[in-house]
C-alpha cells in the first residue's frame, strides 16, 4: 500500500490541482451512467433522467478544462464537441410545454 500512496503523492505533486480536476471531472462523467442505471432500475425501463445530460455538461466541462490543462487537442475537441451536444439536449428538455416530475422524468 505505500507504493500506492507514494505514486499518488508523486502525481498530485507534478501535476497537483490538474490531475484532481481530471479524476473529479471522469468521476462525475461516470456518475451519469449510475444515476441512468439506478432510475432505470426504478423504473423497469430504459430511462434517460435530466440529472443524465446535467452530470454529462458537468463532468465534459471538468474533463474540458484539464485536457485544456494538459495541452490536448484531440481531448479538447472532442469535450467540446461533446458539450454542445449536452446543452442542446437540454435546451430540449427545457423547451417542453409538458410537466416534468421531480426524476426529471417527461409526463405526456
Amino acid at each position: 500500500m505505500d507504493l500506492v500512496s507514494q505514486w499518488f503523492e508523486k502525481l498530485f505533486r507534478d501535476l497537483g490541482w490538474w490531475y484532481t480536476i481530471g479524476f473529479v471531472g471522469q468521476i462525475v462523467f461516470g456518475a451519469r451512467f449510475v444515476v441512468q442505471w439506478i432510475v432505470s432500475e426504478r423504473r423497469k425501463q430504459s430511462i434517460i433522467p435530466i440529472h443524465f445530460w446535467y452530470l454529462s455538461l458537468t463532468g465534459s466541462l471538468l474533463l474540458l478544462t484539464y485536457a485544456v490543462g494538459r495541452v490536448d487537442p484531440v481531448f479538447v475537441l472532442g469535450q467540446l464537441f461533446n458539450s454542445f451536444v449536452y446543452v442542446r439536449n437540454l435546451m430540449f428538455i427545457h423547451r417542453r410545454k409538458t410537466a416534468v416530475e421531480p426524476h426529471g422524468l417527461i409526463i405526456k
